[in-house]
């Protein structure tokens, strides 16, 4: 396939700034949100899970700035008290 990496090409981040743990699970994995930049691009907000030493991810999702702004105010505008912990 013409658009998939080859397994030798590494995914490059740099982690700007950490803004905080949500989450941390029994095996030490930790849902964090976080100012990433992605392969040398523009940082973005991102929200996934790393290990300890921020060197495995799992998926997650990153939003511009204007749409991490949308999601805030999506936050404080919503009841989430329907929403089981």
């Amino acid at each position: 396939m013409a658009n998939k990496k080859d397994k030798k090409d590494k995914l490059k981040f740099v982690i700007m700034r950490e803004i905080g743990v949500l989450s941390e699970s029994p095996n030490g994995w930790r849902k964090e949100a976080n100012i990433v930049s992605w392969n040398d691009r523009t940082a973005k907000f991102d929200l996934r899970n790393w290990n300890e030493t921020h060197q495995k991810m799992g998926r997650g999702i990153t939003l511009t700035g204007s749409e991490a702004r949308a999601m805030q105010s999506l936050l404080i505008e919503t009841d989430l008290s329907a929403i089981e912990n």
